[in-house]
This record gives structure tokens, C-alpha cells and sequence, in this order.
């Protein structure tokens, strides 16, 4: 098969005209450009990127999207929202809630996500009679939605530094670590899967518990990520448990790698971003969620200056657009400096593709180039955000100004997943609608 790119981003700072894709099974042969359109190619017009990387989501979040905006609070009172919904899930509803959600998804642009999954059991944290239920489930949904995933499976043992498990807590864990590893290594992927790992906070792994975590990981060459500093609170009490920053403790235990993602990571240290930035770790920001949740703003050009690459992810999914995550890494920086130019338009789409594919242990995704995954995006240009653009300034006009009702059609490893701006499989709009209104009514 050949497609012929009207415009496409083979990485660099500007569009490249004319660009014909030869695809053979799910990758890229090869790449010509400055070429007419072959006979027979299909006819991608407008601007073709590499899918894009949502590398932090907890799918189960869609379901409450917009009912914790009304009324004064913090992190800590949306947490008790979250908590909610996520007492309502099981196996059969939360498959059904991934894949609308994973629907909106593809219908975004998004090809791979990382689904950092935490809702492992039953109500008081009595396993299902496959204690991967849950787990199964999700990776189901991801692929009847047609996306690429990496199914970060997060260990929570603790309510809190030195706190028991509250009643919903307890669907979370699985006791031990040692019980943790041994269903962990039971979850199997797929030909669109993966399986990794994750510490869910220090909040909720100890110290021990956190090496545990992460010497599977290393042992499987697995993806490894945890929330971060996502708030000053949770500095503060690692402080006064550990005499360490949460990011000195994960480094004690032996979690900081180049294949390792610290997620937010809105209050770092100087120290916290050296230890990162020599470790070649990856810092996955989610700007819509930690606006959202007054979390703060993540210093990324302290963090890119460290040596730390940057992704991003939908998170809560108070937003699935990932062209909005990357726009405000730059954005919210400029608010908090009151400077502007802190990143490029090249280097914020990055984080929204290649290097979020890498966080999420898919490096053969995330570019446009011979032996990749055809794995696309294309925006026809015929939308109103993006009209009477100049093709010399087409990449900052995108990361700036584009949004996910721009996206028209979409490719996972060479197949339509998305066409002429309508899911191929799913009816997303009436599958978000039934799942949600079906938790509601539990």
C-alpha cells in the first residue's frame, strides 16, 4: 500500500511537501518525498503526523468528567470523587468504559497509550476468580478500539506513609509485594499490548516495596512509571517518613533508568531534576489534569535542561487532546515565567509522540520514518483552526492552535481506525453515553 501525504513531519522543525509512505503489513518501508501522488496511493490531504503517545491515562476517570468542577477544594477532596467511581467498576463495566473511552481516544489521534491501572480487585480487595479480571479487561477495550497499549500495572499497598488501606484502597491492592509479582507475571500481552509497571506513589509503596517493583521491571527490560511531587503534601510527609524527597527514594531503590517516567513531577528539587536528567528518565507532564486539580506547574525547561525528556498524557481525562497537553507545557510555563519561547513547536510535538511512545515501551512508534510502525495521524487542514495556514509555519500552527476535532483520519499498524473523522468500529459518542450512564445508575 502507498499513501501520498498532502504535507507531513518526518521530524524537524518545519512540514515536508509531497511525501509518499510505502507500507507493507504494519510498518513503514519507505519514505520519498517531494513527489506527486502515485496512482492507486491513498490521498492523506492537509498534515500527517506520527500517531500521537498518551502516555498517562486512568481510563476509569472519563466517567466523571466534569462533576467535580462545581465548588471549592483541592487534590485531596477530588480524590474522594475518584474514589467513588472507582468503587462502582468491575470487569464487565469497566471493559465497556476503557473502550468508549479508548474510542475518544483514536477519534484524538491517539495510537498508543499508557493506561496506568491501579483497580485490580473486588469490593473490600477480594480478588476476582482471574485476579487479572480487571486488567484483561482493559487491555480487551484498547484493542476492540483499535489502539496500541502499555498496560502500566501499578503496585498500592498503603493508604497513605504509614496509613492502612481505606474500603475502596483495598480494590487496589494486592497485600504484598510478593502477590503483586506473582499476578503481575501472570498478565499477558499481545500483538497491540504490553505490560509494564508501576509504583503508584511513595504514598502508597514503601521504600522496599518500591526496589521490588522496579527490579521486575529491569528484569523484563519493562516500562517503569510512578506519580511524582505530584503535591507538596506528599513531599512533606516523604520528608518526614524517609528523609528523602519522593524521587531520592525512588533513586534509592533503584527505579530511576532511561526506561523509568516520573509522572507530574509539578514540585522537583534541584536535586530530584539531576537525578532524573542522569538517568536519562522521562518526566510525563499532564497539563490539563494539573490545572485541573490545582496541582501546580511543571517546570519543563528546568527539566529538559536537566537532561529529562518530556511526555504527556490525558490523565483524568478532564480533556483527551493531546495537541492541548503539549500547547500548554509551553503555555502554563510562560504564566509561571512570564517569558515566552521557553519550548519549540518541534520539540513540544515530540513529547507528544515519539518520546511518549518510548515512555510507554514503544520505541518503534512515534515517527514517520522506514521501519517504524504505521502508526498516523492526519489533520485534512479543512477545519477553521487551521485554515489559510502557511506550510513554512503549518508545525507551529498545529501544536498551537490544532485540537483533537481536527484529527480526520487515523492508522494503526497500516489499518483505518479512524476515517474521514468517524471511529471504523465504534459508535464512541452512544458507547460513552451507555457506559457512563450504567455506573451511574450502580
Amino acid at each position: 500500500m502507498e499513501l501520498w501525504c498532502e504535507h507531513a513531519w518526518l521530524g524537524g522543525e518545519e512540514v515536508t511537501a509531497g511525501v509518499v509512505l510505502a507500507v507493507e503489513g504494519e510498518r513503514i518501508v519507505s519514505v520519498r518525498t517531494g513527489a506527486a501522488a502515485p496512482e492507486g496511493a491513498v490521498v492523506l490531504p492537509g498534515y500527517t503526523l506520527p500517531g500521537l503517545a498518551n502516555a498517562h491515562s486512568h481510563a476509569f476517570q472519563r466517567a466523571f468528567r466534569g462533576k467535580t468542577e462545581v465548588g471549592r477544594g483541592t487534590f485531596w477532596t477530588w480524590r474522594e470523587r475518584m474514589y467513588e467511581a472507582a468503587s462502582r467498576l468491575d470487569p464487565e463495566s469497566y471493559r465497556a468504559l476503557a473502550r468508549a473511552t479508548f474510542g475518544e481516544m483514536a477519534l484524538a489521534g491517539i495510537t498508543g497509550v499508557g493506561e496506568f491501572h491501579y483497580v485490580h480487585h473486588g469490593a473490600g480487595g477480594a480478588p476476582y476468580e482471574d485476579p487479572n479480571a480487571m486488567g484483561a479487561a482493559v487491555l480487551a477495550a484498547a484493542a476492540e478500539a483499535g489502539i496500541r497499549i502499555t498496560l502500566l500495572d501499578a503496585c498500592y499497598l498503603h493508604g497513605g506513609i504509614g496509613e492502612e488501606l481505606n474500603e475502596t484502597q483495598r480494590r487496589f491492592s494486592d497485600g504484598t509485594v510478593e502477590r503483586w509479582v506473582e499476578r503481575v507475571g501472570a498478565l499477558r500481552a499481545g500483538p497491540t499490548a504490553r505490560v509494564g509497571a508501576a509504583i503508584h506513589s511513595v504514598r502508597a509503596v514503601d521504600p522496599g516495596e518500591a526496589a521490588a517493583v522496579a527490579a521486575w521491571a529491569s528484569e523484563r527490560g519493562a516500562p517503569l512509571h510512578a506519580h511524582v511531587s505530584e503535591q507538596p503534601a506528599e513531599n512533606e510527609a516523604c520528608r518526614e517518613a524517609y528523609g528523602r524527597t519522593p524521587t531520592e527514594v525512588l533513586a534509592d531503590a533503584g527505579a530511576l533508568a532511561t526506561l523509568f517516567t516520573a509522572v507530574h513531577v509539578t514540585h522537583p528539587t534541584d536535586r530530584d531534576r539531576e537525578l532524573l536528567g542522569e538517568a536519562g528518565a522521562t518526566c510525563c507532564l499532564c497539563p490539563t489534569t494539573e490545572r485541573n486539580l490545582a496541582d501546580g506547574i511543571g517546570p519543563a525547561s528546568q527539566l529538559r535542561g536537566a537532561g529529562v525528556r518530556l511526555a504527556v498524557g490525558s490523565d483524568s481525562q478532564a480533556v483527551i487532546d493531546i495537541f492541548e497537553e503539549c500547547r500548554a507545557i509551553e503555555l502554563d510555563e510562560r504564566l509561571a515565567t512570564l517569558e515566552r519561547g521557553n519550548q519549540g513547536a518541534a520539540s513540544l510535538l515530540r513529547a507528544g509522540t515519539g518520546e511518549g511512545q518510548r515512555a510507554i515501551g514503544w520505541p518503534e512508534a512515534g515517527e514517520i520514518g522506514p521501519g517504524m510502525l504505521a502508526d498516523l495521524v492526519n489533520l485534512e487542514g479543512g477545519g477553521v483552526r487551521l485554515a489559510g495556514i502557511a506550510p513554512e509555519s503549518a508545525l507551529s500552527s498545529i501544536v498551537f492552535a490544532a485540537g483533537a476535532g481536527d484529527v480526520t483520519n487515523v492508522m494503526v499498524g497500516g489499518e483505518f481506525i479512524v476515517r474521514d473523522g468517524a471511529h471504523v468500529r465504534l459508535d464512541v459518542e452512544e458507547e460513552l453515553r451507555s457506559s457512563i450512564a450504567s455506573l451511574a445508575d450502580r
